[in-house]
């Protein structure tokens, strides 16, 4: 996959191809659905699978207040859409020359440029200034240029408590809010992942024979405070990690915010590198206990679960390949 930025490269994208254009964040099922629709496509054209994304997302210029939290990093969100077989992704800065477009305008950018011959979106699809180009209206304008409009439905899942709802990013972002990791992992295709930089921390861990790796993540939607069942890969091999979020209240009541992950059967120096951490379930509200004697009991029980759930977790993804 080729990487471009800023709307001057649409002319570096060989024509003739597919293209989608989306914020894509969390590229969850529903975006896998639309995604993989247009590199099916891809196969009846001359030219290339082409993904047009803007990095970061427009509010964080228009409306800061209202951005949403992201939930994939731009590494992350690189990295998923080569996987779904993009040959050429173009990241628009939410500059004013990008953001001031009337829809019509950038239609016409892309039907120029590009020349596509097919374009794939969902229905809930809109774009330009004020957002003022809805479906229906690139529906009418596709279809006078001659590029055929493919429209792909939302995709429907069955949550744990048996609820059926379209996937979207912010109905994922309301999950990991109420510490629903196994069902943002459903709506999502894989865990949710956190990915930071390892900074120091209190080093209380270590103290007590529990060194946890704390990260600084940036931007990203971190879920709800609590312990959670998780993994995570250094130099290509997979460790079981019992992650903390939140305070440490046990320890007193002016602590700052932390995300800790403990990994299990590890021992070596991360500071500084960049980890990625996948939540793969939820265990436990976080707790004040009496004193560390307490805590490490329930650290220990903690600790089992996780190696119990990674374990589970593997052998179901070992058993779907």
């Amino acid at each position: 996959m080729q990487t471009l930025e800023g709307l001057a490269n649409l002319k570096s994208i060989p024509p003739g191809g597919v293209v989608s254009v989306g914020n894509f964040d969390g590229l969850h099922r529903g975006h896998q659905h639309i995604l993989s629709t247009a590199r099916a496509l891809r196969a009846s054209t001359s030219g290339p699978f082409t993904v047009i994304t803007f990095e970061p997302h427009p509010l964080t210029v228009l409306a800061p207040e209202k951005a949403p939290p992201r939930l994939t990093p731009p590494a992350i969100k690189s990295a998923l859409l080569k996987d779904v077989g993009a040959d050429y992704l173009l990241i628009l800065p939410p500059t004013r020359d990008v953001l001031d477009l009337t829809a019509e305008v950038f239609w016409q950018r892309l039907r120029d440029d590009l020349q596509p011959r097919h374009m794939v979106e969902g229905r809930t699809f809109n774009f330009g200034k004020g957002r003022g180009g809805t479906i229906d209206r690139l529906r009418e304008w596709s279809a006078r240029d001659g590029v055929r409009l493919n429209i792909v439905s939302p995709i429907e899942v069955a949550l744990l408590d048996l609820t059926i709802a379209p996937v979207s990013s912010s109905l994922i972002r309301w999950l990991l809010g109420h510490g629903r990791a196994r069902d943002a992992a459903i709506c999502l295709g894989r865990p949710y992942a956190l990915q930071g930089k390892v900074i120091q921390g209190y080093q209380r861990g270590r103290t007590i024979g529990v060194p946890t790796a704390n990260l600084d993540c940036g931007e990203q939607l971190v879920p709800l405070e609590g312990v959670y069942a998780g993994r995570c890969a250094v130099n290509g091999d997979i460790y079981p990690a019992a992650v903390s979020i939140g305070r440490m209240a046990t320890f007193g009541s002016d602590l700052r915010f932390q995300i800790e992950a403990h990994l299990l059967d590890f021992n070596a120096d991360l500071y500084g590198q960049t980890l990625r951490v996948d939540l793969l379930d939820w265990v436990r509200p976080q707790l004040k206990f009496a004193g560390v004697e307490e805590l490490m009991v329930r650290m220990k029980r903690d600790i089992d679960f996780t190696r119990t759930r990674a374990s589970l977790v593997v052998e179901r993804e070992v058993a779907s390949v």
